[in-house]
């Protein structure tokens, strides 16, 4: 396969390839496949897998963070740590409008039922995400997904297409909790325990991400 956008047929072809393989070599696949891959990461729980794991095959793979302004202050100090230790070429993309001003004039984090919570979520996660891949345009995008996360997650396949072609590979999606939490014990990193994702609620909530691309 070349480094263009792939087709469905390719697609298919892909996961079948990959069928049997593991994390370490569906990541050694992808970053070959593109001339500009890139890892998306939120350092949330076990994000440090996704982030050691691609830069053991690519170190200065660009890293895009969508930093909603309302992490956790342990989310912050993990970050910083993976940043450092990690040396990751991060890019971090913002809301346009900011936790505090949300919080002080436009009424705070909305409930996952309120009519507005759709256009927060547009503006603190979807929004700057867009806007993210279209200023990066890259053409492999890892990200760290899992089956067990979510019902919609479940039904996902490890190589998918993206945003504008993007070919989308997620290399952990059968792992489970342990196999993530034994790995980052193997390899000594840190892992956040509390972490606050505003638009989503719930842990097993999809945010709208992955279901709108």
């Amino acid at each position: 396969m070349n480094k263009q956008a792939l087709n469905m047929t390719d697609i298919n072809q892909a996961n079948e390839t990959l069928t049997g393989k593991t994390a370490q070599e569906i990541v050694e696949w992808a970053i070959a496949q593109g001339s500009k891959p890139v890892v998306t990461t939120n350092f949330g729980p076990h994000e440090a897998v996704i982030l050691h794991m691609a830069t053991q095959v690519k170190p200065d793979i660009q890293v895009i963070w969508i930093d909603s302004g309302y992490n956790t202050r342990e989310t912050y100090k993990v970050a910083q740590q993976l940043i450092e230790e990690l040396k990751l070429n991060i890019d971090v993309f913002t809301p346009k409008i900011s936790a505090a001003r949300q919080d002080a004039s436009l009424g705070g984090i909305p409930a996952v039922d309120s009519p507005t919570h759709a256009e927060f979520t547009e503006n603190f996660k979807l929004e700057p995400f867009t806007r993210a891949m279209k200023e990066i345009a890259p053409d492999v995008w890892l990200t760290a997904v899992r089956a067990e996360q979510t019902e919609f997650r479940a039904g996902m396949q490890v190589v998918e297409t993206g945003p504008n072609g993007v070919t989308k590979v997620a290399p952990l999606l059968s792992w489970t909790t342990q196999e993530m939490d034994e790995y980052l014990k193997e390899h000594g990193l840190p892992n956040v325990a509390k972490y606050f994702d505003p638009t989503k609620a719930l842990a097993n909530r999809e945010c709208g991400l992955h279901t709108k691309l």
